[in-house]
């Protein structure tokens, strides 16, 4: 007997960083000595504080199910939040908490693409955009920015990609997979070209904000363009900045029909997020911010380091980035001088000769690139380059 699974499916490919994680991990128990720098996931426990309101929850009995869209504690301190790092001020209705930000971004999508529907994705992009798009049944439209732009988008470019199709664009800042961040000046003149253009709602993508160091702080697609909120979704979540990644918590906030939209479409798949979950996320939002800043400061450090050694490296060209916890560089002249046919071959390379682990740039719609996560010890980042270095002189 044979089963066929639903046409969609063709159109979709699993998520190519988990598959990265899996295999590491699988090298890891046959006995290899594999540097994983594919995930994107703190190497920092989750702060203390945060794991003891996880443990008073569960003594206070809070294990039951929650109102689909949170708690009203957890929402209380999202909206704080809001207001106190960037200046945006939502209703409860607004706000919906979702099992990360990843099903935050999801139930967008399914909430308001259909067929014959476009969205436009920054290229690089994170690598779950155009198959969200693709199970919504719209189609993406993928918008070019190379490193020689820095890595971000233009309005030019913005304008000649909108059509009469186009319902949604994608803005990640800081960005995975390059660590590009906007300026409120370069998000206004975005901004400037949407308000021509009323059917399009943006989703700003905010899980990066507090691990950011660029000489400008900072700002929300929303906080820069007050005038566009009404068609702006805001996602966020607490795995990135509090090392929380397992804990399974994100949110949206934006324009309460498309939020009611997305709790519809929540209710109908997981229903609440994890009950404990959101009293440590609440923790993390009210409590003290300052393991915020030590983590964030440890990365840039690792980064300072990575990216110049990278750049010392023959046939790679790394940008310096502004945040997240990835170093992006292009490897084309690498390629060229090992007779390569691709960064995924190149990535290939590394995994069976050096025993490091990285995701091609391919999968982020950047053929030529690959993406090495610093969210490891700086032991192991040295190590790694010293095998990066001995593979390719090989």
């Amino acid at each position: 007997m044979s089963l066929s699974v639903s046409k969609r499916m063709a159109a979709v490919k699993p998520s190519p960083t988990g598959a990265v994680l899996a295999l590491a991990t699988e090298l890891r128990a046959a006995g290899r000595d594999i540097i994983s720098l594919g995930a994107g996931e703190p190497d920092f426990d989750t702060p203390e504080h945060i794991k003891e309101a996880a443990r008073a929850a569960i003594a206070a009995g809070q294990t039951k199910y929650t109102p689909i869209d949170g708690t009203a504690a957890l929402k209380a301190a999202i909206q704080r939040k809001l207001v106190r790092d960037n200046q945006l001020e939502y209703e409860p209705v607004d706000i919906v908490v979702t099992c990360g930000a990843k099903q935050a971004l999801f139930n967008l999508c399914m909430a308001l693409l259909g067929p014959g529907d476009e969205a436009i994705i920054p290229a690089p992009y994170w690598v779950s955009y155009p198959d969200m798009v693709r199970l919504a049944e719209a189609d993406p439209v993928v918008i070019d920015a190379g490193i020689e732009r820095d890595f971000k988008i233009v309005p030019e470019q913005l304008e000649a990609a909108i059509s009469d199709k186009t319902r949604l664009l994608f803005l990640n800042s800081p960005c995975n997979p390059t660590g590009a961040s906007y300026t409120r000046a370069e998000l206004q003149g975005l901004g400037a070209v949407l308000e021509a253009h009323p059917d399009v709602v943006t989703v700003s993508d905010d899980i990066y904000e507090h691990i950011h160091w660029a000489d400008e702080p900072f700002v929300s697609f929303a906080t820069a363009c007050p005038g566009l909120k009404d068609r702006i979704v805001t996602t966020n979540g607490v795995s990135k900045a509090y090392a929380m990644t397992g804990w399974r918590i994100g949110y949206a906030a934006g324009p309460e029909t498309l939020i009611s939209a997305m709790k519809t479409i929540q209710s109908q798949s997981t229903t609440n997020a994890c009950s404990v979950s959101q009293a440590a996320a609440q923790a993390a939002l009210d409590g003290d911010q300052g393991v915020v800043a030590e983590m964030a400061a440890a990365y840039r450090e690792r980064h300072d380091y990575f990216v110049a050694a990278l750049n010392d490296i023959d046939g790679m060209e790394c940008r310096h980035g502004e945040g997240t916890f990835y170093a992006f560089p292009r490897v084309t002249g690498v390629l060229e001088a090992k007779s390569l046919s691709s960064d995924i071959e190149l990535v290939e390379l590394l995994l069976n000769d050096a025993d490091v682990a990285c995701v091609p740039g391919t999968a982020f719609g950047a053929p030529g690139y690959i993406r090495m996560s610093f969210a490891c010890s700086m032991e192991e980042l040295k190590e790694a380059v010293n095998r990066i270095n001995r593979a390719l002189a090989a």
